[in-house]
């Protein structure tokens, strides 16, 4: 959480409101501000340290006080850029829990594919759109076939008004995954723009179900993700994770383009099967997507769903024309990966890694228990990986999956930390071959704890985290303000999921 207070609230605004023949004074707001930072530092320090009441107090204090601050601060922009990296770190402290790697609910959870019910709706057509999107089409590079007609421009009008937070949510998460996607789809040899497949399936929600239980990014049926081999098992779920669910995604458009010949009937076959396209064709004598859209020929979510493909990357191509030139997308994801050579725990790579659970879970995806079985590759924050190899020797391969790793803080000792685990002092020497001294700070020691016992005591030290006054607090004050009431709301329940956050933004 370096990033919060490493350049303070008044060293920022005295840089751009000081005036070089006069000295910046602060406003009331702006002490308070200061005083606000000083807060957040030292809960900080009492989250590392374990002391999580004290943690929590200091929390607090420090968004009173930002609340406080909002009648005058000299630079309001500043202020609430600050509040708002204060919530998004206090909360990211939330999902942690008691330390970096305080065990999650081993239950996976999903999140609904946001496009689903689009395809079963038509939406009206604004009479001005059409020549203006064929204005567009005549000026747009696409290796996909791009074309307009009623269908399509109804769904540029959806995408345009009521439906603009959908595709601009979806295309801030597609940040994390472009580079990705782009590189895979080049190397499979399919057209770029079939990126607004995994748009349209999940809106690039690593974890989306349909109703129909397609699984994923790019919403694999079970026996389609074990044609392209997407292996899935009672710990892990292939078609959840990006990558190799991306490549299986680009060869099976491959093949379906193969088959058909016509990108168009291509992505229908994606959608409703290759089957359900060949018996169309052969039943009404058309290989052409138009007419067997036109004759019922095919499902009602299959004839609505490439008119929403073509809206969306006509949209994006144009972005100036539909307001989608500020959208900031978010940064690419960046990991190590390192194999595990026995089931290993989430919680002692978080431990290993200084990484939170919660922040793993979201690089793992596929990961269906927060146990990775043997033979999985690990995903861990980018410069990690080689400390995660090497410190994983420590701890005996048939102990991975149950036991823990803590670091001893300044003012650990051996007591305490035998009392926070639930286990005797005995227990934790003998692992860990302690003779009488006490434990120095910097050390790591093995917690021989199976992880029902660690589960059990982070609930318990987690109370107070669960219902922080931090999110009434800034709901109550910011309502109105869409960002942070999306946040405080959400931050009640913390088994949602990072991407669900973004979401409500």
């Amino acid at each position: 959480m370096s990033d919060i207070t490493e350049v303070t609230y008044l060293e920022s605004v005295s840089k751009t409101d000081g005036k070089a023949s006069q000295p910046f004074h602060p406003t009331a707001s702006d002490l308070l501000i200061q005083r606000a930072e000083e807060k957040f530092r030292e809960g900080r320090k009492f989250y590392q340290v374990k002391d999580t009441d004290r943690a929590r107090a200091e929390f607090d204090a420090s968004i009173d006080l930002m609340l406080q601050a909002s009648d005058n601060p000299s630079d309001r922009a500043l202020y609430e850029d600050k509040l708002e990296r204060l919530v998004d770190a206090i909360h990211r402290l939330d999902l942690a829990g008691l330390g970096s790697a305080a065990p999650s609910s081993d239950e996976p959870q999903f999140e609904k594919a946001p496009l689903e019910d689009l395809l079963q709706m038509t939406f009206p057509v604004d009479p001005k759109l059409k020549s203006k999107v064929q204005t567009e089409l005549s000026a747009t590079a696409s290796q996909l076939p791009l074309t307009t007609n009623d269908a399509v421009l109804g769904y540029i009008n959806y995408f345009s008004g009521r439906g603009h937070r959908t595709i601009v949510a979806g295309l801030e998460r597609a940040g994390k995954y472009r580079p990705m996607i782009s590189r895979v789809l080049a190397e499979e040899g399919v057209p770029q723009e079939l990126i607004h497949l995994a748009q349209a399936e999940s809106g690039f929600l690593p974890r989306a179900v349909s109703n129909m239980a397609a699984t994923g990014m790019w919403q694999f049926v079970k026996f389609r993700g074990q044609q392209y081999g997407l292996n899935q098992t009672a710990f892990m779920d292939e078609r959840l994770d990006p990558e190799k669910a991306t490549r299986a995604a680009a060869r099976h458009l491959h093949d379906l383009y193969t088959e058909f010949g016509d990108w168009y009937l291509a992505i229908a076959a994606y959608n409703c099967g290759p089957g359900n396209i060949e018996k169309a064709v052969a039943r009404t004598g058309y290989a052409d997507f138009w007419e067997l859209r036109a004759r019922h020929a095919i499902p009602t979510e299959t004839t609505n769903y490439v008119p929403i493909i073509l809206a969306m990357t006509i949209m994006t191509k144009n972005a100036a024309e539909y307001g989608l030139t500020d959208v900031v997308p978010e940064s690419p994801l960046e990991y190590d990966s390192v194999d595990m050579t026995a089931p290993t725990h989430l919680a002692l790579v978080g431990d290993l890694t200084d990484t939170p659970v919660s922040q793993l879970a979201a690089l793992n995806p596929a990961l269906l228990r927060n146990v990775a079985p043997q033979g999985y590759s690990v995903r861990v924050p980018k410069g990690t990986g080689s400390t995660l190899s090497a410190s994983l020797d420590r701890v005996p391969s048939v102990q991975r999956a149950s036991w823990r790793m803590h670091r001893v803080e300044s003012g650990d000792t051996l007591a305490a930390i035998a009392k926070r685990y639930g286990l005797s002092i005995g227990s934790i020497a003998e692992a860990n071959s302690l003779l009488a001294q006490e434990p120095m700070a910097g050390d790591r020691l093995l917690i021989p704890a199976s992880m029902q016992q660690v589960s059990s005591v982070a609930t318990h030290g987690r109370k107070s985290v669960k219902r922080s006054r931090v999110s009434y607090a800034v709901a109550r004050r910011f309502a109105g303000r869409r960002v942070l009431h999306a946040k405080a709301t959400s931050r009640t329940t913390l088994h949602h999921k990072t991407s669900a956050l973004i979401a409500r933004r």
